[in-house]
């Protein structure tokens, strides 16, 4: 880490007077456990014990949280570890170096989903917690650590090497770096025990699956979980056949060249075995175990798994995948790999005949690094729509042949698999509308074809429904949408139409609130309704309008202030009808006037001082002053009112001096008014 080497030469430049020679070019890694792809797999229970670290170092890395993070930190002289959360919880960790006076430095990786393990150098969203601290001694996650993140430092400065314990999530990959910058060291113990969480693998290590060789004289077995590599005898002694005609002679586990541990494993034999039943038996071999799981558990001595030798016959067509709707591919499965070469690319190898015609374009396989695959994934022409069952036929192909499994075994043509679709489905839907006035009634229709046994409405905020057809009371108008999926079993379809309730009936206006002596009443008719066809207007004075916007209406001079309550009847093309309900107050006068005296006495008589009918006075100004010229009261609005306080404080009663500056509403004549008026107590 250069951050970390610049700081501590700089420190071993101050303490020793000898010079520092320089030091050698580092290597790449090679060693088995030095690399992210080869890490160690941990069981809790393991203490690990590394007395030499092999001088190396990979790449830059990247620590989240610190500065120069991705250039100043490296995995120099690493090693690697590797595990599993099998139970949600918390990790801790220990660290010991073998000579307290070296500084161990280490980071961890949630590596779930990751298939390119490079990735840990720089791809930040996979760092879960580090320490990089300069200082010496014990390190690992505990409780006594208070950060998540230690960052490079100068020894003398004494960081903290624990850092906190990292909350791991169940069935997640992590992966543990851990670092020692300088190249004098003599290795480390590494330990697990603190936490809650659950590294160890629950699972007991045991045989899954056994496969012959084309020519009988050797055995592939799949296991259950990884074991280790180096708990497989070399001879062979971990495994016998039963009965006995056949002996083993080598064993060889896959991977283990380049990794601790591995779950298949290649048996040779003495000799081919006959055709007949066998079984694979283990037990513990001249290593003096069986196989050992990451943990020591071994599979257990006499445990084994039949198998036949067959007749050396062709492959059939096995069977074929599961088969989803509209097919636009098949995929043929194999119980024995079939050699690539065979295949012919453009699907000449199979014919498919069934209710509706298909027509097969390509074929290809998955081919591993030995050019075998156990399946063969076939292109159509165009998705399988029409229901029914239908059979894939082999067929001698534009390449001269069928398909030819590992073992040269061809298939021979006329061989057949079946499988069945059902018709694709439609989620569009009938709805016929019955319009109201406080309420819209819709009902809905779905025609159930090609098998449709499931329906999920949404009717907008109106709830959900299972059944093929559904009657809805909608009780407010609008937008509504309206969503349906519906299924046969096999094939779905979902649909959303928006349904238009715009029956909707509103009856509103607008009028003066206030209305001096002689002037006309003007009525604005703001009513909403896609089909009104009435109007019906009742002035409360006995007179009425069936005008959609009537004329100006003057009303009675009484000399007296007088109320009236109008109404606007809306009437629509259903007999649907809705009322608004106004009012207008016809003023005594209209002129203007600040009273000359009144009375603050909460009796509701003359309790306020202000401009009296000034609702048409525009760029209003009253200011009351009292006998000192200091003004007590100022507003704009002619309904703020004075009511003979100040700050909550009533005032002496006496005369008070009021200005009044307004524009005239409906001259534009501009006013200015002053006198005085008596406040009695």
């Amino acid at each position: 880490m250069l951050v970390k080497t610049a700081i501590i030469f700089l420190w071993l430049s101050l303490s020793i007077s000898a010079g520092l020679l320089a030091q050698a070019p580092i290597s790449a890694c090679t060693t088995l456990g030095q690399t992210p792809f080869t890490a160690f797999p941990i069981c809790a229970k393991d203490t690990f014990v590394q007395t030499t670290v092999p001088i190396c170092t990979n790449n830059n890395v990247t620590v989240k949280g610190c500065p120069s993070g991705g250039s100043s930190y490296q995995d120099k002289n690493p090693f690697w570890y590797r595990f599993t959360c099998y139970q949600s919880g918390t990790l801790g960790f220990l660290i010991t170096p073998n000579d307290l006076g070296d500084d161990y430095d280490w980071q961890l990786y949630d590596i779930t989903n990751v298939t390119d393990l490079n990735q840990v150098y720089t791809n930040t969203s996979l760092f879960v917690v580090a320490n990089w601290s300069g200082s010496y001694g014990l390190t690992g996650a505990s409780p006594k650590g208070t950060v998540s993140v230690e960052c490079g430092s100068d020894p003398a400065d004494n960081i903290n090497t624990f850092s906190i314990m990292p909350s791991l999530i169940q069935g997640h990959i992590y992966l543990l770096l851990i670092s020692h910058f300088s190249d004098s060291q003599s290795g480390y113990k590494l330990s697990f025990g603190t936490g809650t969480a659950v590294i160890t693998d629950p699972t007991s290590p045991d045989l899954e699956k056994v496969q012959t060789s084309c020519d009988a004289t050797s055995v592939s077995l799949k296991l259950n979980k990884k074991v280790k590599c180096n708990s497989l005898a070399p001879d062979g002694s971990d495994f016998v056949i039963s009965p006995a005609l056949a002996s083993v002679v080598a064993v060889t586990g896959a991977n283990c060249s380049s990794s601790f541990d591995m779950d298949s494993i290649t048996i040779t034999l003495s000799n081919a075995l006959p055709p007949g039943n066998y079984s694979l038996v283990i037990k513990r071999g001249a290593d003096l175990n069986t196989l050992l799981d990451d943990c020591d558990r071994e599979i257990p001595q006499g445990n084994k798994l039949p198998f036949v030798i067959a007749a050396l016959q062709p492959t059939p067509l096995d069977s074929i995948a599961p088969v989803t709707c509209a097919p636009s591919k098949l995929q043929l499965v194999f119980e024995k790999n079939i050699n690539c070469n065979s295949i012919a690319p453009d699907g000449s190898d199979f014919v498919i005949s069934g209710p509706a015609p298909v027509t097969v374009t390509a074929a290809s396989g998955s081919c591993d690094a030995n050019n075998l695959s156990s399946t063969i994934t076939l292109t159509l022409a165009s998705p399988v729509v029409k229901g029914g069952s239908y059979k894939v036929t082999l067929a001698t192909g534009i390449d001269g042949n069928t398909i030819i499994d590992q073992c040269g075994q061809e298939t021979p043509v006329q061989s057949t698999v079946s499988f069945t679709v059902k018709d694709t489905v439609s989620a569009d839907f009938n709805y016929q509308l019955l319009l109201g006035c406080k309420s819209d009634t819709v009902v809905f229709a779905h025609n159930g074809a090609n098998g449709v046994n499931q329906w999920l409405w949404v009717f907008d905020a109106n709830g959900a429904s299972s059944q093929e057809d559904n009657t809805v009371i909608f009780s407010n108008f609008g937008d509504k949408l309206i969503l349906l999926k519906v299924s046969n079993g096999f094939c779905s379809d979902s649909i959303s139409k928006t349904i238009s309730l715009d029956n909707t009936l509103k009856a509103a206006f607008e009028t003066d609130n206030l209305l001096c002596p002689e002037d006309a009443a003007v009525f604005k008719n703001n009513s909403t309704g896609k089909n009104i066809i009435a109007y019906n207007w009742l002035f409360g004075d006995g007179s009425t309008s069936t005008l959609e916007t009537p004329d100006p209406k003057k009303y009675p001079v009484l000399g007296i202030e007088k109320s009236y309550q109008v109404e606007l009847i809306a009437e629509d093309s259903l007999h649907c009808f809705d009322t608004a309900v106004g009012s207008l107050k016809v003023l005594k006068t209209c002129y203007i006037a600040v009273p000359n005296a009144f009375t603050p006495n909460g009796d509701g008589l003359n309790d306020y001082l202000y401009p009296l009918n000034a609702f048409r006075a525009d760029n209003m100004d009253f200011n009351v002053y009292n006998r000192l010229g200091q003004l007590v009261f100022h507003s704009t609005e002619w309904t703020q009112k004075w009511d003979g306080r100040i700050n909550g404080q009533p005032q002496n009663a006496g005369a008070y001096v009021w200005t009044l500056r307004y524009t005239n509403h409906d001259t534009g004549k501009k006013v200015s008014l002053k006198g005085t008026s008596v406040l009695i107590r």
